[in-house]
């Protein structure tokens, strides 16, 4: 039987050939699919790459409708209104556009 030793030599031995097997495969298929890609003059938008969608689409900021007119700080209207507009008539604190 063999030790831990020799054992985890051979283990090492063996990731370091998987390691270098699966570069040389990659480095064929990206060469079959780049001779492909030439071959039928494929571009990015038909390969399903041109439009990126790991963006995530972001809402617009909101406008502010409401101002303070001590502090300047605005308030658009959505969400939990600020404490300096609390109980009072939002009237006074529109903003004109």
């Amino acid at each position: 039987m063999a030790s831990y030793k020799q054992l985890t030599a051979q283990l090492e031995k063996l990731h370091k050939e998987v390691a270098a097997a699966r570069e040389k495969e990659i480095a064929q298929a990206i060469a079959d699919i780049k001779q492909k890609i030439a071959e039928y003059d494929l571009t990015a938008e038909e390969l399903g790459f041109a439009n990126n969608t790991r963006t995530v689409a972001r809402k617009a900021a909101s406008v502010a409708r409401y101002r303070n007119p001590k502090t300047g700080e605005t308030w658009s209207g959505r969400g939990r209104s600020p404490a300096w507009l609390a109980g009072k008539n939002r009237d006074r604190y529109l903003i004109e556009v």
